[in-house]
Formats: structure tokens, sequence, C-alpha cells
């Protein structure tokens, strides 16, 4: 079996493996062919994110994927790449720093019922592998997207019934934010944990709605001077 992967040149190997998982083809690489092949990797499990890069152009965690006759194996996109199939996604994670991110909660917190865990259960799975980061196309036009990586997480608390003060996460992310997004659906396909970042996206514009923004897209258009009927 014969599978390239992108390092300075996109160079082929072949291994002597059948039914592998990309991790396991490129430890044996690593061990019996390359040394210098360089790649990241973790828990094994897919819990942990650390082995996410691109296969034919999709983006995978290398611990779970299957390898095929024939498979490019690239790093991930939007972010650089500091050897072979290791990148630096320090200005992903800044980016839920610029969102505020995080919790505000207040001291004395309101029971949660299942109902309200059930709101955004979903989106504490994150394992910050940065896949939906690196298939999100809006970065190849505006690099300070805050993007699904952050918005989702932002979703997550805005959501939270425990949270003090979520108009100031909204008001955070208008710029940059909740309307540069398509709406293209990449980040949710890519996603191992099938966490929709695009409907937390669409949650977060109606939040936004509620609190008097709207889409600055419309005030720039054009609309030829009234309708007719």
């Amino acid at each position: 079996m014969k599978i390239k992967i992108q390092r300075e040149t996109l160079v082929e190997y072949e291994v002597d493996m059948q039914d592998a998982t990309l991790l396991a083809v490129l430890g044996e690489i690593k061990t019996s062919q390359d040394a210098s092949l360089t790649y990241a990797s973790g828990c094994r499990s897919s819990v942990c994110g650390s082995c996410s890069m691109r296969v034919n152009g999709k983006e995978v965690l290398a611990c779970g994927y299957k390898v095929c006759d024939g498979d490019i194996v690239e790093p991930l996109k939007n972010v650089p790449v500091i050897r072979d199939l290791v990148v630096d996604m320090d200005k992903a994670y800044e980016f839920n720093v610029k969102s505020k991110a995080w919790s505000n909660q207040k001291v004395h917190m309101p029971d949660v019922t299942q109902e309200n865990e059930k709101i955004n259960e979903i989106q504490s799975d994150c394992i910050l592998c940065g896949s939906c980061y690196s298939a999100c196309p809006v970065y190849e036009v505006n690099p300070e997207f805050l993007g699904p990586f952050s918005l989702t997480r932002v979703w997550k608390y805005v959501s939270d019934v425990r949270e003090n003060d979520s108009k100031e996460k909204i008001d955070t992310i208008q710029t940059n934010g909740v309307w540069d997004c398509t709406l293209c659906n990449e980040c949710t396909l890519v996603c191992p944990q099938d966490i929709s970042s695009k409907s937390d996206i669409e949650k977060l514009r109606s939040k936004s709605a509620m609190a008097g923004y709207t889409d600055p897209n419309f005030a720039s258009m054009n609309f030829g001077g009234g309708l007719s009927f």
C-alpha cells in the first residue's frame, strides 16, 4: 500500500499493512523507513484531538482513520506548519480569548435542570482538535474571523442558565464573528464529535438579533430603488 505525505514536498511511502489506522502507518514509517517524519499524537483513542490532520482534502483524526492505498496526507490548513504534520494552533486558541469564550458564572448559581444541561451538552464534548478551524473557507478572505472553533464555545456559555453576562459575549462576536460565517457547514462535516458549529452560529445570530444587532451585510446592499409589483 502506498500513501503520500506532504512534507517540504509530497513524499511517497510504501508499507505492508492492511486495515491499519493512519496513526499506526505513520508510526511504522517513522520506525522502519524515515525517523525524521514528524507528527503529533496523544491518547490514540479519538479523545485528545492531537493527531488531527487532513487526508485527501478532509480533516480526520489519524488514530481513527483507516488508511487506503493512494491516500494523500497533509497538515491542517489555516495554521502555520511547524514541521511535516505538526502545526501551531496558538492563533486558533487566541480566538477563544478574543471571543471571551469562558464562563462568567454567578457566585450563587441557579438550579440546573436536565433540560438546561441538554441545551449545550454536546458543545462540552469539543476536543480542541482544530478540524473545524482548518476546514473553514472564510479564513482565506478574513484571517481574523473568530471562526467555528471559538463561536461554538461562545454558544456553550451564552446558552448556559448560570451565565452572569451573556450579553457581553454577544457584543464581542459582532465583528469578525457571527455575520462573517457563510453557513457552508464544512465545520460540521469534519467534527469528530458531531458538533454542529453552523447550528450554534445560527443560534448566536438569533441571540444577536434579540440584542438589537442586524447583519451588517444588509446595510451595504443596493436594492435598486425599491420593489415593484
